[in-house]
């Protein structure tokens, strides 16, 4: 009887909380002027991105059963939806692979204990100031058990940690730096030592953060509702709100503030869509008609190398890391500078004779197993991915396009593939793209709305978040190769 009674209770609770959350729009109970009086946080942004309308996003409760169950392993691993999966959900292929990977690096076996490895995501985020990324993984350190002691400052982390900080500095802004000598100073600092094997996951989760760091600025994340400057109090009911919209994100129809200042017309745009597809026609017949020599590639990819220096952007002032943030590194004036700056010249790294395909792959697989997998089919989806469109424009083959993307940010890296001609990255990429690629993925904490919307103003967000898939796994790849060389080196 007393079990009777309790389930009696139980189910008339749930049902007070239901019939207290349901609401007029959603078809429940409760009118739409019927005030609560309890202060709930409201959500400051207009859903999950900044540059995105929340109107063009995949809302929770709509999404088909691919998507749903994708929202459901990512709540099952993480404990959270979190604005990062409710943006990449755009491409649910590549999102079941970045979860996939994630969690393995994060909750399964591995050689670094579990606190270890959410301190060290704090660390690679904090280097590009990445609050948002920093804000989500103290949470999961504390609640892994992690010394609350140590997201005081660097400092008051365990040695092995803070002897770190130097590769996550050169790794996530100049990894042509990083030499054998950096590994042989981790793997032999005597007590405070780090195995290879720790080495190659502490390297693979750097590289995670400081490209996710690139997506989160990229694509305008929005802080979280939980974290700061992800709420807001006013007004204190949810008078005229659906409970849904907190889940969503959303704001009344009446707090929608619509900017169209600036955009450019259709006309233009669509102009800029159909040179674009002009001239990927035009390199495609030049190609079959006649191949340039390796002199001739070797110098336009030198002449590209040296005009990626000059690409920067008129929003170029330095970005002061706020103190919560900057506690969690060191050398707060190290950031990104070009390799051939000052006088300086670094050897061009040529994927000829270390690639990730049969170099770093194996390395990586042969100290943390799996891992290499993990990784290696998400670079590929990243590459191969494609719906066959371009704006307005359907059957269209982008490899071009992907190619020369990808392989202009390995070329601001150093990296040269001898078979590709350097040549095309000036025909596809125009400037304003140049801008917003080389600003998400060397100083992504300096990305604005402008320059996200300044380029391929035709096309729809889900093909620039396609972008920056792209962008941030060119990157990953490229601080990988350098780090996994230098790894290599020390071992033989």
């Amino acid at each position: 009887m007393r079990l009777a009674a309790a389930s009696n209770e139980a189910y008339a609770a749930s049902l007070a909380v239901s019939e207290l959350l349901s609401c007029h729009q959603c078809g429940g109970d409760r009118g739409q002027d019927e005030e609560l009086g309890i202060r709930i946080p409201r959500p400051l942004g207009h859903g999950p991105s900044r540059f995105i309308p929340e109107k063009e996003m995949l809302q929770v409760g709509s999404e088909d059963a691919q998507m749903h169950a994708l929202f459901a392993d990512s709540f099952a691993a993480l404990g959270r939806l979190d604005n990062i999966t409710l943006v990449m959900v755009f491409h649910p292929q590549y999102l079941e692979s970045f979860l996939k990977t994630q969690h393995y690096l994060l909750q399964m076996d591995g050689p670094l204990p579990l606190h270890y490895r959410h301190y060290i995501g704090i660390m690679a985020a904090a280097r590009h100031q990445c609050s948002y990324l920093v804000n989500l993984h103290v949470s999961d350190f504390l609640h892994v058990g992690g010394d609350p002691k140590w997201l005081n400052g660097l400092e008051n982390a365990p040695q092995k940690l803070q002897n770190l900080g130097e590769l996550n500095k050169v790794l996530a802004h100049r990894p042509w730096l990083i030499t054998k000598e950096h590994i042989e100073g981790l793997l032999k600092a005597e007590e405070h030592s780090w195995s290879l094997a720790e080495l190659v996951h502490a390297v693979v989760l750097l590289t995670h953060y400081h490209s996710l760091a690139s997506f989160t600025f990229g694509c305008g994340i929005s802080p979280e509702i939980h974290c700061d400057g992800g709420h807001t109090f006013r007004p204190p009911s949810v008078s005229n709100y659906c409970i849904c919209d907190i889940t969503n994100g959303n704001h009344s129809v009446d707090e929608m503030q619509v900017n169209s200042a600036g955009n450019a017309s259709v006309s233009d745009s669509f102009f800029e869509v159909e040179a674009l597809m002009e001239k990927m026609r035009q390199l495609q017949e030049c190609r079959e008609e006649e191949e340039a020599s390796q002199e001739e590639m070797a110098s336009r990819f030198e002449m590209e190398k040296r005009e990626s220096m000059f690409v920067f952007s008129s929003d170029d002032d330095e970005v002061t890391p706020a103190r919560d943030v900057s506690r969690h590194f060191e050398d707060t004036s190290y950031g990104y500078k070009d390799f051939s700056r000052h006088g300086m010249h670094v050897p061009t790294f040529r994927v000829q004779d270390y690639c990730w395909e049969d170099h770093g792959y194996s390395l990586v697989n042969r100290l943390y197993p799996d891992v290499g997998q993990l990784i290696d089919e998400k670079f590929h989806i990243a590459y191969n991915l494609t719906y066959n469109t371009m704006a307005m424009h359907k059957d269209v083959d982008t490899s071009m396009l992907r190619r020369a993307i990808w392989n202009y940010i390995h070329c601001m890296f150093g990296i040269r593939y001898d078979d590709y001609d350097y040549g095309e990255i000036n025909q596809l990429l125009d400037r304003s793209f140049k801008v917003y690629i080389k600003t998400v993925v060397c100083t992504p904490e300096k990305v604005t709305k402008r320059m996200y919307d300044s380029f391929w103003r035709q096309f729809k967000h889900s093909e620039k978040v396609h972008v920056n898939l792209l962008l941030i796994e060119a990157r990953m790849q490229a601080e990988l190769l350098y780090a996994l060389r230098a790894i290599t080196r020390y071992m033989t």
